[in-house]
């Protein structure tokens, strides 16, 4: 494919006009040209990025890209729903919700707001997520990035291109001045606009960063960061440990862990899991769980219960969550239930074990669904 640019504009001869061609020995702004040559005929690629300065050319060849500008996505959004009930409106619940999950939106209260009041980083991913419920055949996304600041950038990035990799199909080119989401959107071809740039085709030419994630045990000091990206207002977990990983110093994700007995005997049971906001998406949630409940069943240093080997239960109402744990050769699901339990009796058992917590738990129509890690053939071996 390749694309010729030609824009034309009028050649102004003002005196600000013409002193500037003066002083800069510029002959004219009213022409640009730019030739691109984009070897994308084929079928074999989902996510193409037009990478280049500002000026540069990028939205005249998302303009032709695909035969017209009317595949540039830019829905409207009304301001009288909260974005759950505006993103694919006929469609699917639990995939309006996994869509929100996947790329990063995780932050349950802002699915309840209209989009207009949401954050700049929080409208950058309601937008990513109603393109990937919408699916369009064809879509040119402009500016990708470019109003979230840059680390929201880089894990925004790297959650849609999970997230659209299995939208089967569909076709999206990328239109962003910034080169630091290259290697975490890991594109099928890249067409760089600058200078010294050009066509570049193949998903490894780029690698996705690498970044270590730090796991210390410890106890609820550090829950007031975490507890207001819970989707859930509860009490603490009673007689529970925590556990919190960190990148660079840098706390990032939360839980708890407790023991539990059942007729299967003693197992942990964890809960309490937060990412922060502004690390949904880099992937580290599920890793994170699987690192702790990994630790409980080998019984190592820094298990709840160390020198015993203990599986791990983990309750969720999250969609996206339940859906990622389901996926997971490491889970097995063992529990659904539609509604909580009575809590009158909650409470009357709390009591009479002497808890402190007297709220109980139950009286709640809210689906919550169980699992339990059961971890990889090679470990439990």
């Amino acid at each position: 494919m390749k694309l010729q640019v030609q824009n034309v504009c009028s050649d102004f001869n003002s005196y600000r006009a013409a002193r500037v061609k003066s002083l800069f020995n510029a002959e004219t702004g009213a022409n640009f040209n730019l030739t691109a040559d984009l070897d994308i005929d084929d079928d074999n690629w989902q996510i193409g990025v037009v990478v280049g300065p500002s000026g540069s050319g990028k939205t005249s060849i998302g303009r032709r890209i695909f035969g017209g500008p009317e595949a540039f996505y830019a829905p409207e959004w009304p301001g009288d729903r909260p974005i759950v009930d505006a993103i694919a409106p006929g469609g699917d619940f639990d995939a309006v919700t996994a869509a929100l999950a996947a790329v990063g939106l995780g932050n349950v209260p802002s699915w309840l707001r209209p989009f207009h009041v949401l954050s700049m980083g929080e409208q950058f991913r309601a937008t990513l997520a109603r393109l990937v419920c919408e699916a369009p055949q064809r879509a040119v996304v402009d500016e990708f990035t470019s109003v979230v600041d840059r680390q929201i950038a880089r894990f925004g990035a790297l959650a849609f291109q999970k997230a659209w990799r299995r939208v089967k199909g569909s076709k999206v080119v990328l239109l962003t001045p910034h080169y630091d989401v290259l290697e975490w959107l890991e594109p099928d071809w890249v067409f760089d606009t600058s200078a010294d740039g050009g066509f570049r085709r193949g998903r490894g030419l780029w690698r996705r960063p690498k970044f270590d994630l730090e796991i210390v045990k410890t106890d609820w000091r550090y829950w007031p960061e975490f507890e207001p990206h819970h989707y859930l207002k509860m009490p603490k977990m009673a007689a529970a440990i925590c556990y919190v990983g960190s990148v660079n110093g840098e706390r990032v994700v939360h839980m708890g862990v407790a023991s539990t007995f059942n007729g299967a005997g003693v197992e942990a049971r964890g809960c309490r899991l937060v990412v922060k906001p502004e690390w949904q998406g880099a992937g580290v949630g599920l890793r994170f769980l699987n690192a702790v409940c990994q630790t409980q069943l080998e019984g190592t240093q820094g298990a709840r219960l160390e020198g015993r080997r203990l599986n791990t239960l983990f309750h969720t109402s999250h969609p996206g969550l339940c859906a990622a744990l389901r996926r997971d050769p490491n889970w097995r699901q063992v529990s659904a239930s539609l509604f909580g339990g009575n809590k009158a009796r909650s409470q009357k058992s709390m009591k009479k074990a002497g808890s402190t917590v007297a709220s109980g738990y139950g009286g709640h129509f809210r689906a919550v669904q169980g699992f339990r890690y059961v971890g990889s053939e090679r470990a439990a071996a």
